[in-house]
């Protein structure tokens, strides 16, 4: 019972790693080109929006098809690398959200506010680097 459950758990294990690779060209050119056409739709969505919203917007849209395409490259082309690339490209995505939504602030709550996100961001990064 007990290598019957064994085998079982490692040609699964087996199975998903080679799901995992198996991404073709075609399917990774069509994903892409999804991707591209989510980020066209949700930067069109913002175009209702105005002053800094809209700027808020944009940059959540920009920030997850950035997020989006390093998921599809990690997807297509599995390595530390690329996996390290995403979670940098995460972080750097919500930095950039965040430091467009303290624009919302004016004085020193604007230059506390970039401040905590930078600080944020760095300790994220520091995270990444330190898992390789």
């Amino acid at each position: 019972m007990y290598m019957k459950t064994l085998t079982a758990v490692a040609l699964c294990a087996a199975s998903a790693f080679a799901s995992a690779q198996s991404m073709t060209k075609a399917e990774y050119d069509a994903a892409k080109e999804r991707t591209e056409m989510n980020y066209k739709t949700a930067k069109k969505s913002c175009d209702d929006l105005k002053a800094n919203a809209k700027d808020v917007c944009e940059e959540e849209a920009e920030g997850k098809e950035k997020v989006e395409k390093a998921e599809l490259e990690n997807k297509y082309k599995p390595t530390a690398d690329n996996a390290r690339k995403v979670e940098e490209i995460k972080a750097d995505a919500a930095y950039d959200v965040a430091k467009e939504k303290c624009e919302d602030q004016k004085g020193d709550a604007e230059k506390v506010c970039k401040a905590d996100a930078k600080a944020t961001h760095d300790r994220a990064i520091k995270t990444i680097r330190a898992k390789t």
